[in-house]
């Protein structure tokens, strides 16, 4: 979980320097509450409205240990789930032989 975490962290941080912070953007978000919660349907409202852009902006900015820590969370799970899935699957080629079919069980009965 904790190499989920950081490769969230980092990700978010990237992606928060990457995307383009224009003071007049800026200025049109909403003050960010002390709740939680409040923030977190602020942020809701925004993307609602259709603007993901400013959406991640404004959330990932106050709240940005918090998401590192539930989309790091999914992502071990993700990848658990994935490995899992993969293995099973390569054990079951490596214990369970491929049926050989018979020549006669291919032709009809005539």
């Amino acid at each position: 979980m904790f190499r989920g975490v950081i490769f969230v962290f980092l990700l978010g941080w990237a992606l928060w320097f990457w995307l383009d912070k224009s003071p007049a953007l800026m200025d049109s978000l909403p003050r960010q509450q002390d709740d939680l919660i409040s923030n977190f349907q602020i942020a809701f409202n925004i993307l609602k409205q259709g603007h993901l852009h400013s959406a991640f902006i404004f959330i990932w900015h106050s709240h940005y240990i918090l998401l590192s820590l539930l989309g790091g969370l999914l992502v071990s799970m993700g990848w658990q789930s994935i490995s899992s899935v993969l293995s099973r699957r390569r054990l079951r080629k490596l214990y369970v032989p491929k049926r050989k079919s018979r020549p006669d069980d291919n032709q009809g009965t005539e």
